[in-house]
């Protein structure tokens, strides 16, 4: 197991943390004690083929949805193979036992979907899985971004919804563009809040002020960055948290303004080989406290994507006091949720794209030194 405490201030309030939730009779565990369970793992039916890049999230009634890529033929990604489909696995106990695979998004031949990704909406209880889509066949490089819905907590899907012309702006048609995996967010108001890369233009933040009905783009380039988590701080900033290739670590990103502008700069503190990340707000009570922390889940390196680590930070994302390695070995994509009980759920890809993992992290853990 490893662990970083960077300063002895937040040490002892992390101390005080572990000692306000701490659950009589459960013991610390290290990242050998863990229990991976097996979500997704290649297989020959596959035809050489892979499960990737996974999204988790918590559904109203405490389920959880766990969404990747079932990648068929090889691993490539959406624009060089033609059979990609999205697929879930849902778990109705905090993640102890899952039930079957089932498929969300089966295109024909030649037309592939893929980088899953979630909101939630906690007013309307509606679950939005996005995804991209292409078809290779007759508008190879075009990219279409679209989404299905889920009003039971992720048993039954909608028809897919195409939103490309709602989120893409002039001169976008024929861009390497993309929906971020991972997930988005909701605001204390109720909007919905998402990125979009686009590789030739930056990436950009889209939303809904209703719930969905209809989906805006922020047309504010935000750089450098690329596949990135956006949330909103306890104070209404709005920050994203980036990928950014061949940099050696993350980018914040914030705003003050809605996303009228954007201040940027490197987190030498979050190591990063340029890999998708999760990101969390965490917010729980138990024994008569209250906590709000911000978590972080990546492969921990600035070179190979190994060590996935989650990183805490005790205020709002300006420094991360704690650091706790869950896997040294191979990592890649992650995505991480809050489980009903306060415990954190984190997805992964593990052993170079052979398997995708969840694991339980129980939260006194996390925060004890």
């Amino acid at each position: 197991m490893r662990i970083i405490i960077k300063n002895y201030r937040y040490l002892f309030l992390s101390i005080l943390i572990s000692f306000a939730f701490a659950v009589p009779g459960k013991s610390q565990v290290s990242d050998t004690s863990f229990q991976f369970i097996h979500l997704f793992e290649k297989d020959s039916a596959l035809q050489g083929g892979c499960f990737r890049i996974p999204s988790i999230v918590t559904a109203p009634n405490g389920d959880l949805i766990v969404a990747v890529d079932e990648r068929y033929n090889s691993c490539g990604d959406l624009k060089w193979n033609k059979n990609i489909n999205i697929v879930i696995r849902r778990s109705t106990d905090n993640g102890k036992t899952w039930l079957p695979l089932q498929t969300i998004v089966d295109l024909p031949i030649g037309q592939s979907a893929s980088d899953p990704s979630m909101i939630v909406d906690q007013v309307t209880h509606e679950i939005f899985l996005f995804f991209n889509c292409m078809n290779l066949e007759t508008e190879k490089d075009i990219y279409y971004l679209r989404y299905t819905s889920s009003k039971d907590n992720g048993k039954t899907w909608s028809d897919p919804v195409d939103i490309t012309s709602q989120i893409e702006t002039t001169g976008w048609h024929k861009d390497f563009k993309f929906i971020t995996s991972g997930k988005g967010v909701q605001s204390a108001s109720g909007e919905l809040l998402h990125t979009i890369v686009n590789l030739q233009k930056g990436l950009f933040v889209f939303g809904s002020k209703d719930h969905g009905k209809k989906w805006f783009l922020i047309n504010q380039a935000i750089k450098p960055a690329d596949e990135s988590q956006i949330t909103v701080l306890r104070n209404g900033v709005w920050m994203i948290n980036s990928r950014v290739n061949d940099a050696g670590l993350r980018y914040i990103h914030t705003s003050q303004n809605e996303g009228k502008s954007w201040d940027s700069y490197p987190d030498s503190s979050l190591a990063d080989p340029g890999c998708n990340a999760g990101l969390l707000n965490y917010t729980f009570q138990k024994n008569g406290a209250s906590i709000h922390l911000l978590l972080l889940s990546n492969a921990h390196s600035a070179t190979e994507r190994e060590n996935m680590t989650i990183s805490v930070s005790l205020d709002d994302g300006k420094t991360w006091p704690i650091q706790k390695t869950i896997f040294k070995g191979n990592a890649a994509y992650s995505s991480i949720t809050q489980l009903s009980n306060g415990d954190i759920g984190l997805v992964f890809e593990k052993d170079d794209y052979d398997k995708i993992v969840f694991v339980s992290i129980p939260f006194d853990w996390l925060v004890r030194e």
